[in-house]
């Protein structure tokens, strides 16, 4: 909102006259300087401005949309779709499938994307690094379900790749280290190996302790013998100031204790006798 002051001075007729002598005092009344204030509103709007191609039945074709949050950082717009965005497409042309997967052959983007309108459809990409892409018309609750099937099976993919991840553990101990302290890092890579962990075991050599390097490389060497079947060496470094060797689990002898333990921890029955 701006203001704008307007002033309008108008003299005191007792100004007019002129003064008979320089010395002469004229007494005059004070200003009046009438203020007329004239409000103007300035409104500000923000213009958005998106750009939305509508495929029939709903569908649409976003681009990488953006939106920028309150503290000027750009999001990620959470209902874009790139099964939509025709845009990430390299080609000029498509392998295009009606509604029922049948081949209607390779047709321009903008041919797909007229029949997509008049029929009131929605395309959708199946394959962009194919060559050339393909795209399929669908309805609307036809789509519907192959998003639900594709970020279902997107899912069953994340839970199959974490399963088969194997972590990396790391136990530190110095070339020294006393019994107990062996018994225990000997015992934490026990469990991580039978969990199906690799486990690094590090023995860090600090300025004159380099001296002890063939003692370091026993104790791992010594290390590695009482794991025994449980691991394999993978990899190892005796040429560094910090030693070390990576173990990995052997898959037979870990499933096999695990099934041992299984059955351990199997209960047993209550058999009640009756006199």
């Amino acid at each position: 909102m701006a203001r704008i002051a307007i002033c309008s001075f108008n003299p005191s007729p007792s100004l007019s006259s002129a003064a008979s002598g320089p010395f002469k005092r004229i007494s005059a009344p004070p200003f009046l300087l009438p203020l007329k204030f004239s409000q103007i509103r300035f409104r500000a709007r923000r213009s958005l401005v998106a750009v939305v191609a509508r495929y029939g039945g709903g569908g649409y074709r976003p681009g990488p949309s953006r939106r920028r949050s309150g503290d000027n950082r750009v999001a990620a717009d959470p209902d874009y779709d790139p099964s939509l965005d025709l845009d990430r497409l390299n080609s000029t042309s498509v392998r295009l499938l009606d509604e029922q997967q049948n081949m209607l052959g390779v047709v321009s983007i903008d041919e797909a994307v007229r029949m997509a309108n008049d029929a009131e459809l929605i395309l959708a990409i199946l394959s962009a690094d194919a060559d050339p892409p393909v795209l399929r018309l669908f309805d609307t609750s036809d789509y519907q379900k192959h998003k639900y099937e594709q970020q279902k099976k997107k899912r069953v993919q994340q839970k199959r790749s974490a399963a088969s991840r194997v972590n990396i553990k790391e136990l530190k101990m110095g070339y020294n280290i006393d019994s107990h302290d062996y018994s225990v890092r000997l015992k934490a890579a026990n469990k991580f190996l039978k969990d199906g962990d690799k486990v690094k075991i590090i023995v860090n050599l600090k300025g004159r302790e380099n001296e002890f390097r063939n003692i370091a490389i026993e104790l791992l060497r010594r290390f590695q013998s009482d794991v025994g079947e449980l691991a394999t060496e993978e990899s190892k470094n005796f040429s560094e100031r910090n030693i070390f060797m990576v173990l990995m689990p052997n898959k037979a002898i870990v499933q096999k204790t695990q099934e041992q333990s299984k059955k351990k921890e199997k209960p047993v029955p209550e058999v009640s006798a009756s006199v």
